[in-house]
């Protein structure tokens, strides 16, 4: 996968405040036991199934701390893994290697371990014309590393952030006085700010199902935390005038339910908030 010129600033932007947290004032262990100008070979190696994720991230981060360094990837970000597998090979300085090490580890497990539950999302539904998306329910600052393994794990990212795509929720209905005035302000909004962005507008029962279909104006209907019976009615109600959007509620047992009903879409933030870490190790060649 390529990333943009934002998303690799970022990147730039995260590895150089990341090594900076862990290294500090120095690596006082590795700068007493490791001669400076010691190479080392070393290897990641997997210990956990799944779907990789971050491996571009580990090669900047070694090329970061060792612009010397050789970078061998046996796999790719999206591929399958197995237990005994070996991700990569590193040829490095071996200090530089020590400093990088920990980065590398826990930025490639909290990856790996999101690509590796949005894939399985995706199976659940990938017979289905439905997409599995995102949230904003992720980790701050590296929002952009568990979007990006939501992707390479098959599924799709919603908004980015608050900046990207009007959301009108329901503590916006509520604060602002109903549906209607709140779509009103936000065509009102766009008009006055020159923008064209998507609107989604939340729904939790049928009553505002129907003002949000009166009121027009808006790109998506979320039904939040429907049950399924409702959600079907939901559905066939909208009759694709509109995107659907299920949410609330939604896990690994009953995505294909859901997807089954003739929502357009459906957004998990349990891809993010709720993924397992992959175990990896990366072993020093002796």
């Amino acid at each position: 996968m390529t990333i943009n010129t934002q998303e690799q600033i970022l990147l730039d932007r995260f590895i150089n405040e990341a090594l900076k947290e862990d290294i500090g004032e120095g690596d006082h262990t590795s700068l007493a036991c490791i001669d400076s100008n010691s190479r080392t070979q070393a290897h990641l190696l997997v210990k956990d199934p799944g779907v990789i994720a971050g491996m571009e991230v580990a090669a900047k981060v070694f090329q970061t701390v060792d612009p010397t360094s050789t970078f061998t990837p046996h796999s790719q970000d999206g591929h399958p893994i197995s237990y005994g597998d070996i991700a990569f090979e590193v040829e490095c300085n071996t200090q530089a290697l020590l400093k990088a090490e920990r980065l590398v580890l826990n930025t490639m497990q909290r990856m790996s371990g999101i690509a590796t539950l949005s894939n399985r999302f995706k199976f659940e539904v990938e017979d289905l014309p439905v997409k599995i998306l995102d949230t904003r329910k992720t980790t701050p600052l590296i929002r952009f590393l568990e979007k990006w393994a939501v992707q390479l794990g098959g599924c799709e990212n919603y908004r980015f952030g608050l900046y990207d795509w009007f959301m009108i929720k329901d503590n916006h209905i509520d604060a602002c006085g109903g549906i209607k005035p709140a779509i009103q302000r936000v065509q009102e909004y766009q008009q006055k700010n020159g923008l064209n962005l998507g609107v989604t507008v939340e729904v939790r029962n049928l009553i505002e199902l129907y003002e949000a279909l009166e009121a027009g104006n808006i790109t998506r209907i979320l039904l939040d935390n429907f049950a399924i019976p409702l959600l079907v009615e939901a559905v066939a109600i909208v009759n694709n005038r509109f995107e659907t959007e299920a949410s609330g509620g939604i896990n690994i047992h009953n995505v294909r339910e859901v997807g089954k009903t003739g929502v357009n879409y459906i957004s998990v933030g349990a891809l993010t908030h709720s993924a397992t870490s992959l175990d990896f190790s990366l072993k020093v060649k002796k």
